[in-house]
């Protein structure tokens, strides 16, 4: 069976790139392979490039595993709300390089990495949980908050709006948008920029930007699973 999650190692810029079937959904497995991935770029001191399939960055969870029932649904929300938590105080840069659509949890993840390039194409990027009929968790809410630009916050959490490359960069979602054969060359031409940088001074600085930030969603990944009886 194909990796998951493959990992890939050179001159200090670690690339991890999900693959999971057409829609790069993220199950349980393809978390625990992140996790395992991100634990290795922190052993390597790397700088990370987090990316997917050409066209398709991630479309969300893995629909299979939600459908099995409240508490299942409730399980994966948690490991990946905790998943983006790590990423938020990850304490080496992480660029994301969104190699398509992201939807849902894919566009989750790229608003808690620390730079994100999206590529040019008729590509779908934003948060539809609304418009499927799921009420938005508070991690959710948080995430989006944080990033977000304000006028766009509502747009996307309450409306569900979803955008093409260039409205996602308005939004906040992305911060930049390259034709689909330069992605990889631009994230590495970005990672080794940020190889350049004090990683002691960045991770200080980064967890000390987003205490408050961290500790709200601390707060917000405890209350989503007591309120939907994952703990007590």
């Amino acid at each position: 069976m194909a990796e998951l999650v493959g990992y890939e190692l050179k001159d200090g810029i670690a690339t991890i790139a999900i693959s999971n079937g057409k829609a790069n959904a993220l199950s349980h497995e393809v978390f625990e392979a992140l996790n395992q991935a991100l634990d290795r770029a922190e052993q390597d001191k790397a700088v990370v490039i987090l990316t997917g399939q050409p066209g398709i960055f991630s479309a969300g969870y893995d629909l299979k595993e939600m459908q099995k029932g409240p508490k299942e649904a409730v399980a994966l929300v948690s490991t990946g709300s905790r998943l983006t938590r790590r990423l938020a105080a990850f304490p080496l840069p992480v660029i994301g390089a969104c190699s398509g659509h992201a939807i849902a949890k894919g566009a989750f993840i790229l608003l808690s990495v620390d730079h994100r390039i999206g590529v040019e194409g008729p590509f779908k990027l934003g948060l539809n949980e609304v418009a499927i009929g799921m009420t938005m968790h508070h991690a959710g809410i948080e995430i989006a908050r944080h990033r977000l630009a304000p006028p766009h916050f509502y747009r996307s959490v309450i409306n569900a709006e979803i955008y093409n490359p260039e409205g996602a960069v308005e939004a906040g979602f992305l911060d930049e948008v390259v034709a689909q054969d330069k992605l990889l060359e631009r994230a590495n031409e970005l990672a080794s920029h940020f190889k350049t940088l004090n990683m002691r001074a960045h991770r200080e600085t980064k967890v000390k930007a987003k205490a408050d930030y961290l500790a709200l969603l601390d707060r917000c990944i405890e209350q989503d699973a007591k309120h939907l009886g994952l703990n007590g």
